[in-house]
């Protein structure tokens, strides 16, 4: 059975829908990646040459976390937990100046030059919450820069150094916020079978030689997990996502994530990695909606 479902729903009732996939035949199968691979070709089409490809090459997007942690943390188990429930105690003051813009330059060469963010900002986003029970303890902030993954490759930034009592090295927070993303060419698949073609969570890492990247997607409780295959042109990387194996029958509906590496034929480069189901780039942390 292949369960059809729109757009407008396809993203709620994902969980539902894996849980009601079925296997169905191998002629069912063929036919399914054969149309996974005709959305992934519209994609790539739409993109290559387009105003939305030279957006992405020219701006900053992160492709790794902009929250760097000290060397060999945690020390403990209360250390950890206090970071994962955003504890800090800040046993000073944050600065209250700073410059206006910070400069992106990439290690390949060029620059660009951003909105600076200030420091109380910057602590915001690693202290949101109080601070009760384990707490990490700032010492010391400082503005300084880091070298981070981006789309156009590693590139020194900005960022803000806060000092925690108890580690030799600070925990880093990227002071530039990413630059906006292009407004897709293609929109998002309005109809698909979800066993088929599922959006992407998210951005993970690519690997080390440039050659493989990285993905979580989603599946269900009663499959064989996902898949997630590459169509490469000179411009981009389109990857789909599928699951394999799902069973016939009652199923608990839960939405499960796997990371996924996906190998190349060449290195990523600057060419854009796409989602087949949104249309859209696939970006570090959660899935972007474009609707």
């Amino acid at each position: 059975m292949r369960t059809r479902i729109t757009r407008t729903v396809a993203l709620l009732l994902v969980p539902l829908a894996l849980a009601m996939a079925g296997c169905g035949s191998e002629h069912g199968s063929r036919a399914r990646i054969g149309d996974s691979e005709s959305r992934a070709q519209k994609v790539a089409d739409a993109w290559d040459g387009s105003r939305a490809a030279e957006v992405w090459r020219e701006g900053y997007y992160p492709m790794a976390d902009v929250v760097q942690l000290p060397d060999n943390a945690f020390r403990n188990e209360a250390d950890k937990m206090a970071y994962g429930n955003h504890s800090f105690v800040l046993d000073g003051e944050l600065p209250t100046t700073s410059p206006e813009t910070g400069k992106v330059e990439w290690r390949s060469g060029g620059s660009l030059t951003l909105p600076l963010m200030g420091a109380q900002e910057a602590y915001d986003t690693i202290a949101p919450g109080g601070h009760k029970g384990p707490h990490l303890t700032v010492t010391k902030v400082e503005l300084g820069r880091t070298t981070l993954v981006t789309s156009r490759g590693p590139a020194t930034v900005p960022a803000w150094l806060f000092t925690l009592k108890g580690y030799d090295t600070p925990l880093k927070r990227v002071a530039l916020a990413p630059s906006e993303l292009p407004k897709s060419p293609i929109g998002p698949a309005r109809e698909t079978p979800t066993d088929w073609l599922m959006p992407l969570e998210q951005f993970v890492r690519t690997g080390a030689d440039g050659r493989s990247v990285t993905v979580l997607a989603g599946h269900g409780a009663c499959d064989d997990g996902p898949v997630v295959r590459a169509l490469e042109t000179a411009g981009s990387v389109v990857l789909s996502a599928a699951i394999t194996g799902a069973n016939d029958g009652s199923c608990t509906s839960q939405l499960l994530m796997e990371k996924v590496t996906v190998k190349l034929d060449r290195e990523l480069g600057d060419r854009v990695l796409l989602d087949a189901f949104t249309g859209a780039p696939v970006t570090f942390g959660h899935r972007t909606e474009h609707g």
